[in-house]
């Protein structure tokens, strides 16, 4: 989600905001979230955390993330500092890669510890077998609504909300308010999103208008703001750098992140005292990140004090300005852009991970017959 001191850092900021994902406090389209085997005892035993690391000191590991894992440079240095335990990271193309590419080596897994899966995937990650359960030594610091799974085959790593961004000052009236403001006319021509089938934040603002919406509104929603000029790009960065405001383009709406205006101003060159971008909260849908011990996995030990790191301050603190998310952690501390310019929604919308599982394909085949023809 976000600006640099130059086009590239800029540009490089706001695409490692792409890495986000998931769900808490908000509304779906069931009171009751949709039943799913994801989420029943899976009968697996917990690793348990090693007693005494120095037994695994001179162990390698290895990390499989999405393309847009981003930490600072010496941050996983200082765990094999901690505990002599090596990570390589692969990164593996985007999240739904990531997922798809693991479930084909379940059980026999190419990596130890997955980073990325989120609340949109999480169930096809947890119907595989992909995960065997952890209780993190820092899973107190987590809330509540960040612990989808009960049986800890996963850890909440991170979040954030994907949100609709408009330019102020670029804007043809008020600034929208509500999911509904972006069909007045006034806004005709003016809001580009991006494909639920080809990128992350595309397919959260989908998920954010059925949870709006319902499944007796949202293609109607849709029609609309084809009626009203919408755009479509493949990608995010294609709709913030090319069809929007902050690359030149002539659309002051987009779908982007709640932390898009702390990048803009971290990165404005020349520097602003305030972001040009503001959120509409309506429209954000909560993404949770996790982390988890990849059932078969020779290192069960080393990979559960990965998964501690992952928790604690070092890297949870690393997070903010590197993928521009949330940090999981609630101790951990927030950089000053974020508490001044990067508010989170208050009641953010969901859908429940197994009903996404169940209806991806005919949300997407519906969505792509009322907007692409």
């Amino acid at each position: 989600m976000k600006t640099m001191t130059n086009r590239s850092f800029r540009t490089g900021a706001l695409l490692a905001l792409v890495a986000l994902i998931a769900a808490a406090c908000g509304s779906s389209t069931a009171d009751t979230a949709a039943e799913s085997e994801c989420f029943a005892d899976p009968g697996l035993r917990a690793v348990e955390a090693a007693d005494d690391l120095t037994a695994l000191d001179g162990t390698t590991i290895t990390l499989a993330t999405h393309d847009s894992f981003a930490l600072s440079e010496g941050t996983l240095e200082a765990f094999t500092a901690e505990t002599g335990i090596t990570v390589e990271q692969v990164a593996v193309g985007d999240a739904g890669q990531l997922v798809s590419q693991s479930v084909l080596t379940a059980g026999e897994p190419t990596a130890d510890v997955l980073f990325g899966i989120d609340n949109s995937f999480l169930c096809r990650g947890l119907d595989a077998g992909l995960f065997t359960p952890y209780v993190s030594s820092g899973l107190g610091t987590v809330p509540d609504d960040l612990q989808l799974d009960p049986f800890n085959r996963v850890t909440p790593i991170d979040f954030g909300d994907v949100c609709v961004n408009y330019w102020t000052d670029a804007l043809p009236g008020t600034a929208p308010e509500t999911l509904d403001d972006l069909l007045d006319p006034v806004n005709a021509g003016q809001f580009v999103t991006e494909n639920p089938e080809t990128s992350s934040p595309g397919f959260a603002f989908l998920l954010a208008t059925i949870a709006r919406f319902g499944e007796d509104g949202w293609e109607d929603y849709w029609t609309s703001l084809v009626d009203n000029g919408l755009s479509v790009t493949a990608g995010w960065n294609d709709a913030y750098y090319g069809e929007f405001t902050a690359g030149g383009g002539e659309r002051a709406i987009v779908t982007s992140y709640a932390s898009s205006p702390p990048a803009e101003f971290l990165f404005a060159d020349p520097p602003v005292e305030a972001p040009p971008t503001g959120v509409l909260f309506d429209s954000c849908f909560r993404q949770i990140e996790f982390a988890g011990i990849l059932a078969g996995t020779e290192h069960p030990d080393a990979a559960a004090a990965l998964i501690d790191f992952m928790l604690g301050s070092t890297f949870q603190e690393d997070v903010p300005l590197n993928m521009f998310v949330y940090p999981a952690n609630s101790e951990a501390e927030l950089p000053d852009a974020f508490i001044d310019f990067g508010p989170l929604a208050d009641d953010p919308l969901i859908i429940d991970p197994a009903e996404i599982e169940a209806n991806r394909d005919d949300w997407t085949e519906r969505w792509n017959a009322i907007v692409l023809g």
